[in-house]
């Protein structure tokens, strides 16, 4: 198993120079770099070379770029704007040596016909797939387990990247995602496992389906999500990508960073090395 730290864990308690340093010294493979916030915020005292040759230099390698938001049903002036963020993205994303960047579905109260969500989809993925290929870049579509995210169910990401039929184009499984909004067991079962990149490893507290946020997240292994159900599927069909441990919990944002990052770590590896 390959273990990856996402930057919100730590979102209000460190930034990308200490989790590098600490997830280096607990022994995580992998960071996901959060490019909304935490590497601007690294680019004002460092620039990309000095990031880079951290990574030549550790045994820490980055993941995923995470992320860019609400990629589908823009209007044209707004998806302008995306591109260039993502052609950003790609020009980081190669200085680093990134392999995976994540896009976030469209997260809006206006209701949208599902089939006008899936064309959108399918032909943006289509177009950044096609702009991130010269750079081996592949992109994680990470649906969003809430009522108001266009793509909240797994078996509707998986038919969107189905659709899209490209090996470069594939899922980021979130548990806490696929839980709260009841994503089914049935799709996961008969899912190519290969398009699968990213696991994300969360828990939550047993609010009832399509009410949870993402500040009711637990250590994993501590609340309600059926990850031993998760997991023997995943086992089953020989998933072998990174494992990433990501919480956004009120609470451990008042811890320091290094007990958040240690616990963290021991409540992942507890839960995961179980199957993988």
């Amino acid at each position: 198993m390959k273990l990856g730290f996402n930057q919100a864990t730590t979102l209000e308690n460190s930034n990308l120079a200490t989790d590098l340093d600490l997830c280096e010294q607990h022994g995580y493979d992998y960071i996901e770099i959060r490019t909304m916030d935490k590497l601007p915020e690294y680019l004002e005292q460092h620039s990309l070379d000095q990031l880079a040759e951290y990574f030549k230099e550790h045994h820490i390698k980055p993941l995923a770029l995470n992320a860019l938001v609400y990629f589908n049903n823009r209007s044209n002036e707004d998806y302008q704007v995306l591109l260039n963020e993502f052609k950003q993205m790609l020009d980081y994303a190669d200085k680093l040596q990134v392999p995976y960047i994540v896009v976030v579905p469209l997260v809006t109260k206006e209701k949208i016909l599902k089939k006008d969500i899936k064309a959108s989809s399918v032909d943006v993925l289509n177009e950044l797939a096609g702009l991130a290929e010269p750079y081996g870049i592949k992109l994680a579509l990470e649906f969003v387990g809430h009522p108001e995210c266009t793509i909240n169910t797994f078996e509707q990401a998986y038919d969107i990247i189905q659709t899209v039929d490209n090996p470069n184009v594939g899922l980021v499984l979130d548990c806490f995602h696929f839980h709260a909004m009841g994503s089914s067991f049935d799709a996961l079962k008969q899912a190519d496992i290969s398009k699968i990149f990213i696991l994300h490893m969360d828990d939550t507290e047993d609010f009832p389906i399509g009410n949870l946020v993402d500040e009711d997240r637990v250590w994993p292994g501590h609340g309600a999500i059926d990850l031993e159900g998760i997991l023997s599927v995943l086992k089953e069909k020989g998933y072998d990508g990174a494992v990433t441990v990501e919480l956004f919990r009120p609470e451990y944002y008042e811890m320091k960073a290094e007990d958040v990052i240690r616990k963290a770590k021991e409540t992942t590896v507890e839960v995961v090395s179980q199957y993988l």
